[in-house]
C-alpha cells in the first residue's frame, strides 16, 4: 500500500518547534525537494510535518557549472550553487500550489550580503500575510553562504555575521538560523545565532568535500569542492544537536542530516531535536520522508513512547547538566540509541570540546 493509502496521523507524533506547531516531526530538507510541489505525486504533501522549499534569494541565480552531485560512498557530493528563480517568481509560479496542498510550508532563504536577506524575509513576510501564503509558517535563514562583503567568507563561519543576519531579518515569521559544522564549535556560532534574535536552530547543513578524478586528477564536481550529505553525516548532526541541546536547554532545534529510517529520526529526536528533516535519501528514493514518518510513528507504538515524552526527558536532560561537555570515557550501551542520561563519548575533535 502506498503512502497515499496510508497516511500517518498521531496524537503521539504531534510537536513543535517553537510557536510552530506541527502534526508530526518530520520535514523535507532544503535543497532536495524542489521549490514548490516537486514531491506531491509520491506522497501527500499535508502528512509531512512541514515541507522545506530549496534556498531562494532575491534575485534568480544560476547556480553552479555541472557536473553538480556526486555519490560518494555513504552519501554524496553536491555544488547546485544555490541555483533558483529568485522570490518574486517562486511566489507567483510555485507558492499557490503549495497552498493548494495544504502542507506547511517552511521557506529557506539565502544572500550574499546582509542586506539580501533581509530583503529576502521582508518579501516572503509579506506573502505571508496573503491568503495565498497562510501555508508559510516559518523562515529557515541559511546562513552556509559567502559573504561578498568579507571577502567571501562564510556567513556561518563566524558568531558575528551570523548575529548581524538573523538581526536583519527580524520578522513578523519564526526564523531558523540553518549552521553550518565546519566549524570548531558549533555551539559559538549557535550563541551568535541566537543573540541576532533567531527563534531556533536547525542543525545542520552540509560537511566540506572533494573528490578526484583518478584519471585526469582534477575535480569531479564542476565548481571543484561540494557539500557532503547523506548517512556519512548522520553523526555529526546528532553531535551538533546534542551539544546545542545541553547548551541551550529551551532552545527550539530541528535536526537534520543522514536520516534515512525512523530510526535515525529517533536518533535525532533524542539527541534534542524538536523536528527531523529528511533530504539525500529523497534522491534515492522520493517517497523518503513518509517511509520515515511511518516507521518513526511504529517505534513509538512500539515502546509505548510520544515525540513530546522525548522532546521532554531531552530537555530535562540538558537542565540537569547531562547533556553538556563529553567525558573521555565511553560507557557502554545497549545497541540503539544512547540511553538518555548517558553522556557522549568525546571524539577529540571535530566538536566541541575535541
Amino acid at each position: 500500500m502506498s503512502s497515499r493509502e496510508r497516511p500517518v496521523r498521531s496524537e503521539s507524533l504531534a510537536t513543535q518547534v517553537g510557536g510552530v506547531e506541527l502534526a508530526n516531526p518530520i520535514m523535507t530538507a532544503s535543497g532536495t525537494s524542489g521549490h514548490g510541489t516537486e514531491l506531491a505525486e509520491y506522497g501527500v504533501l499535508r502528512d509531512l510535518g512541514a515541507v522545506v522549499v530549496k534556498s531562494l534569494s532575491v534575485d534568480p541565480w544560476p547556480g553552479n557549472p555541472a557536473p553538480r552531485v556526486h555519490e560518494v560512498g555513504a552519501g554524496m557530493l553536491n555544488s547546485v550553487g544555490l541555483q533558483g528563480p529568485g522570490l518574486a517568481a517562486w511566489l507567483e509560479h510555485d507558492l499557490p500550489a503549495l497552498h493548494a496542498s495544504a502542507a506547511r510550508v517552511v521557506v529557506s532563504i539565502w544572500g550574499r550580503t546582509v542586506s539580501d536577506y533581509a530583503r529576502a524575509a521582508e518579501l516572503v513576510a509579506a506573502a505571508s500575510t496573503t491568503g495565498v501564503g497562510a501555508c508559510i509558517a516559518a523562515l529557515e535563514v541559511n546562513v552556509s553562504c559567502p559573504n561578498v562583503e568579507d571577502r567571501s567568507r562564510m556567513f556561518a563561519h563566524s558568531a558575528d555575521a551570523t548575529c548581524r543576519v538573523m538581526a536583519a531579518t527580524a520578522c513578523e515569521l519564526p526564523r531558523w538560523a540553518k549552521l553550518s559544522p565546519n566549524v570548531p564549535d558549533v555551539v559559538e556560532i549557535a550563541s551568535g545565532a541566537l543573540e541576532g534574535g533567531a527563534d531556533g536552530l536547525t542543525l545542520v547543513n552540509t560537511l566540506l568535500g572533494l573528490a578526484l578524478d583518478t584519471e585526469t586528477g582534477r575535480p569531479v564536481l564542476g565548481a571543484g569542492g561540494g557539500g557532503l550529505s547523506g548517512t556519512a553525516v548522520h553523526p555529526v548532526a546528532v553531535r551538533a544537536v546534542w551539544e546545542c541541546r545541553g547548551a541551550y536547554p529551551g532552545v527550539p532545534i530541528v535536526g537534520v542530516g543522514g536520516v534515512l529510517t525512523g530510526r535515525d529520526a529517533v536518533e535525532l529526536l533524542l539527541a534534542g531535536a524538536d523536528a527531523v528533516q529528511v533530504g539525500t535519501a529523497t534522491f534515492r528514493d522520493p517517497r523518503a520522508p513518509w517511509k520515515v514518518l511511518r516507521q518513526l510513528a511504529h517505534w513509538c507504538d512500539t515502546h509505548g513512547a510520544t515525540v513530546s515524552d522525548i522532546r521532554t526527558q531531552a530537555r530535562l536532560r540538558a537542565e540537569a547538566g547531562l547533556g553538556g561537555p563529553p567525558t573521555p570515557t565511553p560507557t557502554p550501551t545497549p545497541d540503539g540509541p544512547a540511553a538518555q542520561d548517558v553522556p557522549v563519548p568525546s571524539l577529540n575533535e571535530g566538536g566541541r570540546h575535541g
